[in-house]
């Protein structure tokens, strides 16, 4: 697993780093809620471990956040030494999946993680995403647009898929270059290139143009707005 730890206790991060890395999960680390916030947003993570009681930003707002303005869905599993049922049922509606109380023994952290990956991976087998008349199989891999295939090669489907889990907000160029290449994108605009193409497989043949360029942002799928259209 690839894991983000936004933790601000450096001690328990690096414990918690330290048995993880042995068992061949990749973390990285945040020390305050903005920061986590901003890696949640622009890396692929498999599962988040978020600390309540953060600098800058608590742990059930940096999640409702991660929901609301980001609409991720990525796991999240809360720590805190609050452990009385009020608090349990604020960072569940914030949008936690699951809540582990201070102290707690490493294995069991692990175990729930791998449990929230399980379900995770379970619900993408057996959803679809859609947009308009575009749909995207998340079992198959398979896109169609209005019934007919939309031939994609991997990085297609790879950005197609984040600007339909993000539609009808924007995706930033830097977001979308983390999806494909993560820390190390190549040298060039490889990504406008990537665009071109999934734009020629999505929206050459359709009345309808569903890929929409954002001025020096990025890119939305959906359809024009009334102010504005493709640039």
């Amino acid at each position: 697993m690839r894991l983000l730890v936004i933790e601000d206790n450096i001690n328990l991060v690096g414990n918690i780093a330290a048995y993880l890395e042995a068992r061949d999960h990749v973390l990285d680390a945040a020390p305050d809620g903005i920061t986590g916030l901003h890696l949640a947003l622009t890396h692929e993570y498999d599962a988040l471990i978020v600390d309540w009681m953060l600098p800058r930003m608590d742990g059930p707002d940096l999640i409702r956040r991660l929901r609301e303005e980001g609409r991720s869905d990525v796991p999240v599993i809360m720590l805190t030494a609050r452990d009385e049922l009020p608090d349990k049922i604020a960072g569940f509606r914030a949008g936690a999946d699951d809540y582990l109380t201070k102290p707690f023994d490493l294995p069991e952290l692990e175990i729930r993680l791998e449990a929230l990956l399980l379900r995770s991976r379970g619900r993408s087998r057996s959803t679809a995403l859609e947009v308009e008349d575009l749909r995207l199989d998340l079992a198959t891999l398979e896109a169609t647009r209005g019934g007919e295939p939309v031939h994609l090669f991997p990085a297609g489907r790879r950005l197609l898929e984040v600007l339909m889990r993000a539609s009808p907000a924007v995706v930033t160029r830097q977001q979308l270059e983390s999806a494909l290449w993560g820390d190390d994108p190549p040298d060039g605009d490889m990504l406008r290139s990537h665009i071109y193409e999934l734009r020629r497989a999505v929206d050459g043949g359709a009345a309808v143009k569903l890929i929409q360029t954002v001025p020096r942002v990025g890119y939305r799928l959906g359809r024009a707005r009334a102010t504005g259209g493709d640039a």
